[in-house]
């Protein structure tokens, strides 16, 4: 396994962490006075695409897109988008700058791996292009939905169109007036075996029957100007060309959407673990307490380098979850995804949290990033599927894995 990252990935950070200090840092605290503004509400910063067209420009755009996607991808692996992903997880909005944002992102795939060449013309091209913006439906208020078969919401065909009902709640995105197009998972064979219930449909975002009922708060947030809302599908019609892939396919679907978008969150979580530790580390060295810098504390020093070894230790994991999946496919390496999903947000959160403690009164206010990583690392813990089900999956596979006949030290015949 090498170590080093390759000229083009080096070339491609270096160029991405300077639009970065020379575009995004300067305004972060514009951006999210303007967010935080109740008067802007579910208003995007006005200059939100103008660094778009720059980054366009600049050709640091659509990053995330494998190179198996042709066309579409500007043709870096999951491995080569790893550290670029991780600096763009040191600011909470910068992604959207190079269009690579949950949940368009997973959308994207979706339609560029699944979709029909008519849905790529109608909506994939838009959002490669960022012109317009997407949401992902598929938790409900009413079903475990962390178990994907759970899903409920009615798709019932009537003639050449399909009729959906349910509610569906944290629903990224849907309030952005730029969403215009939603992807949402329901059941249309509920008489199938219990993998192939589902099915996911496009719906466009001003059909009829589609009902938000709230915004939903994460820790006293709604997370303008995207936000996570509740829901409500009544007598929603779409024409049958609007399924992707066929009927029974939703589960396989999902899968396939959720394996890349887990890594690039956790990619993310790296990056804000990192800045987490570079704060707390600038921290000891301006404070003084009992006479002391806090730097000069073996307390302060055990902090510093426990969150240290456990970013290294995140990041190698991420670098080869990321690896195998750019030469065996998710599928193959879901052992390691299940496992960075695990670990990266709790080790970001910890970290966030020591840092806190460091900073003291400041940590918990907005003058410093910290209270926001901690908050959205501990939501991500939940996104995407909770830590239990990854762990879970994770324990179960290793279970076949390893109990074998002759693998363990149980088979050793005894006197």
């Amino acid at each position: 396994m090498l170590f080093e990252y390759s000229e083009k990935t080096q070339n491609l950070i270096a160029k991405l962490q300077a639009f970065v200090d020379a575009h995004i840092l300067p305004v972060d605290k514009e951006v999210h006075a303007w967010n935080g503004d109740p008067a802007n509400l579910w208003k995007p910063w006005p200059g939100l695409e103008p660094l778009k067209e720059k980054a366009k420009a600049a050709g640091l755009w659509n990053l995330f897109l494998p190179e198996e996607y042709g066309e579409y991808s500007p043709g870096l692996t999951n491995l080569e988008y790893a550290p670029l992903a991780e600096i763009m997880g040191r600011n909470g909005w910068s992604s959207e700058v190079f269009n690579c944002s949950a949940p368009d992102t997973g959308n994207m795939e979706v339609f560029a791996k699944f979709g029909t060449d008519a849905q790529k013309r109608e909506w994939l091209e838009p959002l490669l292009a960022g012109e317009i913006r997407s949401a992902y439906m598929m938790t409900e208020p009413d079903h475990a939905c962390s178990d994907a078969t759970n899903v409920r919401t009615e798709i019932r065909g009537d003639g050449d169109d399909y009729v959906i009902n349910g509610k569906k709640w944290w629903i990224s995105g849907v309030m952005d007036p730029r969403c215009k197009v939603l992807l949402m998972m329901g059941q249309t064979n509920p008489e199938n075996p219990r993998h192939t219930q589902q099915s996911t449909v496009i719906i466009p975002r001003d059909t009829p029957g589609v009902e938000v009922v709230r915004a939903q708060t994460v820790f006293g947030d709604v997370h303008s100007p995207g936000g996570h809302c509740e829901v409500h599908l009544k007598d929603v019609r779409i024409p049958k060309e609007n399924i992707i892939l066929g009927e029974g396919r939703g589960f396989e679907i999902a899968q396939g959407r959720l394996g890349p978008g887990r890594i690039h969150h956790c990619m993310r979580s790296i990056g804000s673990a990192q800045l987490a530790l570079e704060l707390m580390c600038q921290r000891a060295t301006e404070r003084k307490t009992f006479g002391r810098m806090l730097s000069d504390r073996s307390s302060i020093r055990m902090e510093i380098a426990k969150s240290y070894c456990e970013i290294e230790q995140a990041r190698l994991l991420t670098l080869k979850a990321a690896d195998a999946i750019d030469r065996h496919g998710a599928k193959n390496a879901k052992d390691l995804i299940g496992a960075i999903k695990v670990i990266a947000p709790q080790m970001a959160q910890t970290v966030a949290d020591r840092a806190i403690q460091i900073f003291g009164g400041m940590g918990v206010s907005d003058d410093v990033p910290l209270a926001g990583i901690m908050a959205t690392q501990r939501f991500i813990r939940l996104a995407d599927g909770p830590d239990e089900v990854h762990a879970s999956q994770l324990g179960k596979f290793k279970i076949g894995q390893y109990a074998k006949p002759g693998a363990g030290w149980n088979d050793i015949p005894s006197d």
